[in-house]
């Protein structure tokens, strides 16, 4: 059996994506379909932690602002991805975000679950997300990975009982209170 021939796959950039139908992401030129609409459950843990983290920003530059998705985040020509909450620290008046936010929030799901905690958390690792915080709606917990010397360390795994303090490198903090997430 031969190996396989890399220069045979499709590889695709920021261009091509634009001009697709549907959600998609598109990380190292790699384009991945999102799956169908989520489950009612994913979709209340999404809002319920966008809602904690924005309502208890306390941020000296005022251009920080918590999103949830559909927002793209445009890493580079050839890789845009959608985190389903992040902490973008610019303005910007383009259709996405280019500079690398400080925190990022990924809610799993049966089909996103694997790329989110390979593929995506290495992304982020690479871009310099300062704090991954990875949450698992079935069983109500809450992964919590900070940057630590270009990797990611597990700082908590945080249940329903539990809160964490986001202290940002650049003077900005969150406290969650996850009884307020689940």
């Amino acid at each position: 059996m031969e190996a396989l021939k890399y220069e045979n796959f499709q590889y695709y950039t920021y261009d091509d994506y634009k001009e697709w139908e549907g959600s998609w992401e598109l990380i190292d030129g790699v384009a991945y379909a999102m799956a169908p609409a989520p489950y009612p459950k994913h979709q209340k843990v999404v809002a319920h932690i966008w809602r904690e983290l924005d309502k208890n920003l306390e941020c000296s530059k005022k251009n920080c602002e918590v999103y949830i998705s559909p927002i793209d985040w445009k890493v580079d020509e050839s890789t845009v991805v959608q985190p389903d909450v992040a902490l973008f620290c610019e303005k910007t008046s383009k259709q996405y975000f280019s500079k690398t936010p400080p925190l990022v929030v990924e809610v799993l799901s049966k089909a996103t679950a694997l790329k989110d905690v390979t593929t995506k958390m290495r992304l982020y690792e690479r871009e310099g997300v300062e704090f991954y915080i990875i949450v698992e709606p079935n069983t109500e917990l809450s992964d919590i990975f900070k940057l630590v010397d270009g990797e990611y360390r597990l700082m908590k795994k945080c249940t329903k009982e539990d809160s964490y303090k986001f202290v940002f490198s650049d003077k900005c903090s969150i406290e969650v209170d996850f009884s307020m997430v689940f």
